[in-house]
């Protein structure tokens, strides 16, 4: 009796193994599944954010190019003559009448 005692014990001891080894395995396929599912959200984020980053860099080089304009002399003449009123000496402003 004392062999089947064992191989009962043995049996027992393998489906307890064997139950360990398929919990394992679930958990390592269930975090698989999330992983893979945070692997494609970053993706797409990171994908959102490189496009915003050439969005924000043509920006960037626009208003570069505006600040230059700006320091010309050019911008100031406009700007004195739009928003001031302002005209060379020898100038004449004509403007049309409005009926």
């Amino acid at each position: 009796m004392s062999r089947k005692r064992r191989k009962k014990r043995m049996n027992r001891n393998l489906s307890i193994i064997l139950v360990f080894v398929v919990l394992v395995c679930g958990g390592l396929g269930v975090r698989t599944v999330e992983l893979k599912r945070q692997e494609i959200e970053l993706t797409e984020r990171h994908e959102a954010l490189e496009k915003q980053l050439g969005v924000e860099q043509q920006r960037t080089r626009q208003l570069e190019e505006l600040e230059k304009y700006m320091q010309t002399k050019k911008f100031v003449e406009e700007v004195a003559k739009e928003k001031l009123g302002l005209v060379y000496p020898d100038e004449i402003l004509i403007q049309p009448d409005n009926k």
